[in-house]
C-alpha cells in the first residue's frame, strides 16, 4: 500500500509500532468525511456541484487502484465515510485496512469472509466460498452515488433510496422526482448522469458493471451513458411494491 500515491488517494506518512501504541500516520484532512456532509444537519451547506466533483475525484482514485497500478487493489470498503475531504473539498480514499492486493494476472480471488459493510457490500461478496473481482468496488462506488444524490442515507424496506430512484426511472418520472429531491434546475444534467452511473454500477450482474475507467469518463462527460436495465430482483420488487401503494393511495383518493 505505501507504494500506492495519487492525489485523490490520502497519504500515509508513517506508523508506529510499539508495545503501548500502535497507529497509522494519515495526512489531515480539514473538513473530514463526505458522510458527515451528507447525513448531518450542515449537508445544505454544499451544492451538487461540488457534491459532483467530489465524485469525479473518488472515482478517479478507485480507478487508480484497479487500473493504474503494477498490481491491482480492491478497496473492499468503498462508502462515504471512507472519502475524507481537505480544506478545498477535494477527496480522498482512506482506510485500506480490508483491502485486497491481486497479481495482474489474477482476474478473481476466493473471499475467505465476508468484506465490507452492509448497504455497500457486493452481493457476491456475501455468497460463502465466492469469488470476487474488483468490480465489487464499483458496485460499493454506486450505492454511495445514491446517497450523494438524496444527501441521506440509503435506508431500508420502504424508505430504501436506491429503489425508488429505479422506480421513478422505470416509469419515466425520474426528472419530476430529482426537482422533488431538491435538485435545480442547472443540476439537472448531472443529476441525471449519477442517476443512470448508479444503476449501472449496482447490477447483480458484476459482468455488468462498467469499469471504473468507464465510470470515470461517463462521470466528466466523455462518454454518454446509456439507459440502465433493473439491477435485481430486488429492485424489480421494491418498485412493484411502490407501484401497488400508490395505486392504492390513489382508489382511496376517489
Amino acid at each position: 500500500m505505501g507504494n500506492a500515491v495519487h492525489r485523490n488517494l490520502v497519504k500515509l506518512y508513517g506508523y508506529c509500532f510499539e508495545d503501548n501504541m500502535k497507529a497509522l500516520v494519515y495526512e489531515y484532512m480539514e473538513n473530514g468525511s463526505l458522510d458527515k456532509i451528507l447525513y448531518e444537519n450542515n449537508h445544505g451547506s454544499i451544492e451538487l456541484v461540488k457534491l459532483y466533483a467530489i465524485v469525479i475525484d473518488t472515482a478517479n482514485g478507485i480507478k487508480y487502484l484497479h487500473h493504474e497500478l503494477e498490481e491491482q487493489i480492491i478497496h473492499h470498503d468503498i462508502k462515504a465515510a471512507n472519502v475524507l475531504l481537505d480544506k478545498n473539498n477535494s477527496a480522498k480514499i482512506t482506510d485500506f485496512g480490508l483491502a485486497r492486493i491481486m497479481n495482474r494476472d489474477v482476474s478473481r480471488v476466493d473471499l475467505t469472509g465476508p468484506r465490507g459493510t452492509q448497504g455497500y457490500t457486493a452481493p457476491e461478496a456475501w455468497m460463502p466460498g465466492s469469488q470476487v473481482t474488483f468490480k465489487c468496488d464499483v458496485y460499493s462506488f454506486g450505492m454511495m452515488l445514491f446517497e450523494v444524490l438524496g444527501k441521506r442515507k440509503n435506508g431500508r424496506a420502504e424508505n430504501w433510496f436506491p429503489g425508488l430512484v429505479w422506480n421513478q426511472f422505470e416509469n419515466g418520472n425520474l426528472e419530476h422526482f430529482l426537482k422533488d429531491c431538491g435538485i435545480a434546475e442547472k443540476d439537472k444534467e448531472n443529476a441525471n448522469i449519477l442517476c443512470k452511473v448508479a444503476l449501472w454500477c449496482v447490477q447483480d450482474n458484476p459482468n455488468l458493471r462498467p469499469s471504473m475507467e468507464n465510470v470515470a469518463l461517463i462521470l466528466n462527460k466523455k462518454e454518454l451513458v446509456n439507459d440502465p436495465p433493473c439491477p435485481s430482483l430486488n429492485f424489480r420488487q421494491y418498485s412493484s411494491m411502490v407501484d401497488l401503494e400508490e395505486s392504492r393511495r390513489e382508489n382511496i383518493e376517489r
